[in-house]
């Protein structure tokens, strides 16, 4: 885990050059009264909390000094000091893959990444409880990062605890649009994985539903959608027509690209129309 600090012209020398001799310093040049750098502080203040470096911030209007020494034009400005040298970033705001990739290209790793593969080797070796037990530290210490939270509810789906899952699940909204699509996907796995371990199906469609979610769980895809659309096409009411909610979860499961979406869609609207 990295550190985060406010800079001025009196200790720049000391917090950022001196400490770049130690480890990576990023120096987040910016504004009180800019937008975009307000929608780039807290995903560094996020990384620095994975990743050891140091996260100085130096606000240009109270630090004009600085920003004229090192040339600085517009806001958000990030540069990074190695070794006593300030050294180019970016000029803006950057999505949170490429901020993890410029991270990496300073040899830094993720904390959390290790510890989510020592977890998944854990899980492998069949020690699910040492496995789960970390994971829970980890959501003590992360409990608000997203990519932990698809993370956990797959682990959770895989070990059968379905609504612990999908409660992870609800923080992520439609409008996070890094995260949401995983989240989607994955609240679609659990409803198949719910369905196809019904215990005691009360009809023939519930059988044919139930063989349709554990198609999808094969990841036998084609045959799943074709079972379901005989549902639709035997009857529309049930489940509260849910045969068909159930071809568009397939659906966001495959992308919109797949030939099997776009093949299927078009039997669908042929099926409703």
């Amino acid at each position: 885990m990295g550190s985060a600090i406010a800079v001025n012209h009196h200790n720049f020398a000391t917090e950022v050059l001196e400490k770049s001799h130690q480890k990576p310093v990023l120096v987040d040049f910016y504004a009180t009264w800019c937008g975009p750098c307000k929608m780039l502080a807290p995903m560094l203040e996020r990384l620095v909390q994975e990743y050891d470096f140091v996260l100085a911030k130096v606000d240009i209007d109270e630090n004009p000094d600085l920003a004229q020494t090192y040339g600085v034009q517009g806001v958000p400005d990030v540069r990074v000091a190695i070794a006593g040298e300030m050294k180019e970033g970016f000029v803006g705001v950057l999505p949170e893959a490429q901020l993890r990739q410029l991270l990496e290209g300073l040899n830094l790793q993720s904390e959390l990444d290790v510890a989510l593969e020592g977890i998944y080797q854990q899980a492998e070796k069949g020690n699910i409880e040492v496995a789960q037990a970390t994971l829970n530290e980890l959501r003590q210490r992360y409990p608000d990062h997203r990519r932990l939270i698809l993370e956990a509810a797959n682990f959770y789906l895989e070990t059968g605890q379905l609504e612990t899952a999908e409660d992870l699940l609800l923080k992520i909204q439609e409008y996070e649009k890094d995260y949401f699509p995983k989240a989607k996907l994955l609240k679609a796995l659990i409803f198949f994985k719910r369905t196809s371990t019904e215990t005691e199906p009360a009809s023939d469609l519930d059988r044919t539903f139930q063989t349709a979610a554990q198609r999808v769980l094969q990841e036998d895809y084609q045959a799943a959608l074709d079972t379901l659309l005989e549902i639709v096409g035997k009857d529309r009411v049930y489940r509260s027509d849910g045969a068909r909610k159930a071809m568009l979860s397939v659906f966001d499961i495959l992308g919109d690209d797949h030939p099997l979406t776009k093949e299927y869609r078009k039997k669908l609207m042929m099926a409703l129309y």
